[in-house]
């Protein structure tokens, strides 16, 4: 089997679903840094990957896909063979899509958004962000009461969805200390087989 080609920025959250969910699944993955910095995502061959001119991409034999959450979905249902990452059971699917739209939603607008400011001098209300990422936390918080995943009994792409930039909230100025049940969730997350963290934003670039 030929390695799954990642085209990423290593401090993308986005990418970072895509890169974890690989590993737990126990494929490998050739990484592939895109340059922003230079333009590399907009230059024609990359847009062939995505028009939409973003991380991640992955290319898989054939296919070439991106999206983060459409990458999860794919990878599950072509290498769970056990299905418990992508249930087939409806009820279980659509919440795990509930889910995934939170991490493309709340996730993304708040916990997400302060880190572009503070990592990435994003031009960004940070205060806006910072309140919206403590307003889906305590739901989220609430929601993990007496839980150990946020769907079903097992950890599912719903998990890896909303990992990387709760996990990476604090770098965004938005501290989880009150948040005991979010605490939890992550260390179960990371102590996962195969789970990688993602790269470290290197010391100095959080204002």
């Amino acid at each position: 089997m030929s390695k799954i080609k990642l085209y990423r920025v290593p401090l993308s959250g986005h990418a970072h679903r895509a890169q974890v969910f690989i590993s737990l699944l126990g494929l490998e993955a050739e990484l592939i840094n895109v340059d922003l910095a230079n333009g590399e995502h907009k230059r024609a061959d990359y847009l062939e990957k995505n028009i939409f001119s973003q991380v991640p991409v992955i290319e898989d034999g054939d296919v070439t896909l991106a999206d983060s959450n459409a990458i999860l979905v794919y990878l599950a249902n072509k290498y769970d063979a056990d299905k418990t990452w992508y249930p087939q059971d409806l009820a279980l699917m659509s919440e795990i899509q509930r889910f995934l739209s939170i991490a493309s939603g709340q996730i993304a607008y708040g916990p997400c958004a302060a880190r572009l400011v503070t990592v990435f001098g994003a031009q960004i209300n940070h205060q806006n962000a910072i309140d919206i990422s403590h307003q889906i936390l305590a739901k989220l918080d609430q929601h993990l009461t007496g839980k150990n995943w946020l769907v079903g009994d097992h950890p599912t792409i719903a998990d890896v969805a909303n990992y990387t930039y709760i996990a990476h909230a604090p770098e965004g100025g938005v501290s989880l200390d009150v948040y005991p049940n979010i605490r939890a969730w992550l260390k179960r997350f990371e102590a996962l087989p195969g789970f990688i963290p993602m790269q470290s934003t290197p010391a100095g670039l959080v204002k």
